[in-house]
């Protein structure tokens, strides 16, 4: 058995790299930063580790990984990035690159690497959402727009499957604030508690094992998903919005 992973040099990425191999999968590990990848090889002696340093971004690269990489039982679509700042002031280029990688990128692989799963009638694509996708975001709207499209995309292509009977499932992983890299890359600070990225990645692989589809691990961030399901979008806008204000 074989496992992909993208973004994996660190936070949940390497998590879920480190539990799969806990848990029997041979892995291949997707980052930019080689040196991090052989440090997570290093780390993993009970299964085989396969390095492979590339920048998913571009999509030519996404083409060259699945012919190289060939069928998996599972592939873990987590590399993407945040940016914190108000729309008419962020970056446009950066947003194109976050636009890129968490969503183009996502889609490109996920439809690659589907189409074997489904030929074979077996796999699991896990997209790493967020809590972001279930809300709007002022302050970070590229970002949370982003994971609403990886939401979306991961449960319509889900329930196409099961009305096929397929027994090939593409789930998503929806975070809130957990202590990784990404807060850094984002340039913003989170008032509310953060999990650790190696809970979340044996909540994850606990629950992907079991062919859940809809992850969502912390008791608080579940509640903020049935929150936002009950509260108009313009109330729900106003309190992300003053949330989110003092994290800058």
């Amino acid at each position: 058995m074989r496992a992909l992973i993208t973004g994996a040099s660190s936070g949940i990425g390497r998590d879920i790299a480190k539990e799969l191999a806990r848990r029997g999968y041979d892995i291949v590990i997707v980052a930019r930063s080689e040196d991090k990848l052989n440090e997570l090889k290093n780390e993993i002696t009970n299964v085989k580790v396969d390095v492979i340093p590339m920048d998913i971004s571009n999509l030519d690269n996404c083409k060259e990984l699945y012919n190289k990489v060939g069928y998996v039982e599972i592939l873990v679509n987590n590399a993407g990035f945040g940016l914190f700042g108000k729309f008419n002031t962020t970056d446009i280029d950066r947003e194109m690159e976050m636009v890129d990688l968490n969503v183009k990128s996502l889609h490109y692989l996920t439809k690659l690497f589907l189409k074997d799963m489904v030929e074979k009638d077996k796999g699991y694509i896990l997209n790493v959402a967020s809590i972001a996708g279930h809300l709007p975001g002022p302050f970070m709207s590229t970002y949370y727009a982003t994971k609403h499209y990886v939401f979306n995309l991961s449960e319509s292509i889900n329930e196409e499957l099961k009305n096929d009977r397929s027994h090939v499932r593409v789930g998503t992983l929806n975070p809130g604030p957990v202590e990784t890299n990404f807060n850094k890359v984002a340039n913003v600070k989170f008032n509310l508690s953060s999990l650790t990225s190696e809970y979340v990645a044996k909540y994850t692989v606990d629950r992907m094992l079991k062919g859940k589809t809809d992850i969502t691990p912390g008791f608080g961030v579940r509640c903020t998903r049935f929150f936002a399901k009950v509260v108009p979008d313009t109330l729900m806008a106003k309190i992300v919005y003053n949330t989110q204000k003092k994290r800058g």
